[in-house]
């Protein structure tokens, strides 16, 4: 993914934000929210797949009529419709600025660490020109060769980077290689330097974490519910719609697995544990992500209810000056 620039100077914080991170199914909206609702904020969503229409069982939206408090950053675009960490950092930061004009606080909220990034730190994204033949460059080398020959091309130049990225998420090798050319940063170097980053914001960072077993049979029964909510149908309409390409993509995870059962009759259990073995390995890069990141107040959250882990994190809600650099 895009690279952020690395600057001496920190830009004036513009507002408080609490920012509440971790992995998924570990209970970030219903948590967040309560928060809000005690705070006054409204919740902006960081949530990379949340950002598109239509996609709503699969990503674990919260459906509007049980909403308390305004949501941002969700149904942006359509599925496939070409959407980045860069768009995403001018949407959320517009929907922060709204917020704070009407005297509320906002409530970032989700599990895609680039977009909590992009959303509150000092983040700089390369444009146009260069940026994009590069991309083009790296994508026709993967549609031509296959996404293993550009991932073992990112191993070569960028070992690191590639034991971090899965081989057949394209869009992140080309990213990490995109990374490399343009910004002459390491992908994998991104997490080492959360320790020189900072917010643009009075931000304060709340991490919900619990017990593994615990948040793995969240994670199961959160699927488990999905099926039940009309998952397999909410794949068979987006597939109808023309969105394949979306619904198949790497990081697509709960709808990959079923376009297989909606196109062909595969199997649905085995479909149903393929999206809860995924799921649990991505709950897992999740926390790799943010255990990064010092800044991070945790909370252990096993066993507790929404309102129960809404007053502890309330305790960690205090505004204090930015760390100075490096601590």
């Amino acid at each position: 993914m895009t690279a952020p620039e690395l600057v001496p100077e920190l830009p004036p914080a513009r507002g408080r934000v609490l920012a509440v991170v971790g992995p998924t199914a570990v209970g970030k909206t219903a948590v967040a929210e309560e928060l809000a609702v005690r705070l006054g904020g409204e919740i902006v969503s960081a949530d990379s797949m949340q950002v598109y229409r239509g996609m709503d069982v699969g990503t674990a939206k919260s459906a509007a009529s049980e909403r308390r408090v305004p949501y941002r950053c969700l149904d942006l675009v359509d599925p496939g419709t070409p959407y980045s960490a860069a768009l995403y950092q001018r949407d959320a930061r517009a929907a922060i600025a709204d917020i704070h004009a009407e005297g509320k606080l906002p409530a970032v909220c989700g599990g895609t660490g680039l977009y909590v990034r992009a959303a509150l730190d000092d983040m700089r994204f390369p444009a146009g020109g260069t940026a994009a033949a590069t991309r083009e460059a790296y994508e026709r080398l993967a549609g031509e060769e296959g996404p293993a020959a550009l991932h073992a091309l990112l191993a070569v130049r960028d070992p690191a980077s590639a034991e971090l990225i899965h081989p057949n998420n394209v869009r992140r090798v080309v990213r990490a290689l995109e990374m490399l050319d343009t910004e002459g940063v390491s992908y994998a170097s991104q997490a080492a330097g959360f320790a020189r980053r900072r917010s643009v914001y009075d931000a304060v960072f709340i991490g919900l974490a619990m017990e593994r077993a615990e948040l793995y049979a969240r994670i199961d029964a959160r699927v488990d519910a999905m099926i039940a909510r009309g998952l397999l149908d909410e794949v068979r309409g987006l597939l109808e719609a023309g969105y394949r390409d979306a619904l198949t993509a790497a990081q697509a995870i709960g709808y990959k697995e079923l376009v297989p059962v909606a196109e062909e009759g595969a199997d649905l259990a085995e479909a149903v544990a393929a999206v809860k073995q995924a799921t649990r390995r991505y709950a897992k890069r999740q926390l790799t992500w943010f255990r990064a990141d010092p800044r991070i107040t945790w909370l252990d959250v096993t066993g507790l209810a929404a309102g129960e882990a809404a007053d502890e994190a309330r305790q960690l809600v205090t505004w204090a000056p930015h760390l100075p650099e490096g601590e």
